[in-house]
């Protein structure tokens, strides 16, 4: 796949917002779930042109993170943006096995927008 030149690669962080809400995470847990599937998204990518376009830009990187309900439907995200062949990492907090985030690779906002439209920025 050739990298997507002049296009402004987001890298999307979703984050389940019960973890904090309902199950009483600490603030700094919540953001350290986003960082472990922001990471492993890179890694599992890091072959990509997209992703290296996007490395290649430390002081430019665009992230976007939102927020979802719950285990289900971030579950439910997964399995739309596998159909939707937008690569992304599920991550898994062990030895927990709880799915707490998922992170895209590098894409354009246009690749990724009718599988996470109806998602608001986390507050």
């Amino acid at each position: 796949q050739m990298a997507t030149s002049g296009v402004t690669l987001v890298q999307h962080v979703v984050v389940r917002k019960d973890l904090a809400a309902v199950l009483g995470w600490p603030l700094g847990s919540v953001i350290s779930q986003a960082c472990h599937a922001s990471v492993a998204a890179l890694m599992k990518f890091k072959d990509d042109p997209d992703v290296s376009q996007y490395l290649g830009q430390l002081e430019t990187m665009h992230k976007a993170v939102l927020e979802i309900e719950d285990e289900k439907s971030l579950v439910e995200l997964s399995k739309k943006l596998t159909e939707a062949n937008v690569r992304h990492w599920l991550w898994t907090e062990q030895p927990e096995n709880i799915p707490t985030c998922l992170a895209t690779a590098p894409v354009s906002k246009t690749d990724v927008h009718k599988a996470i439209k109806r998602l608001r920025l986390m507050k």
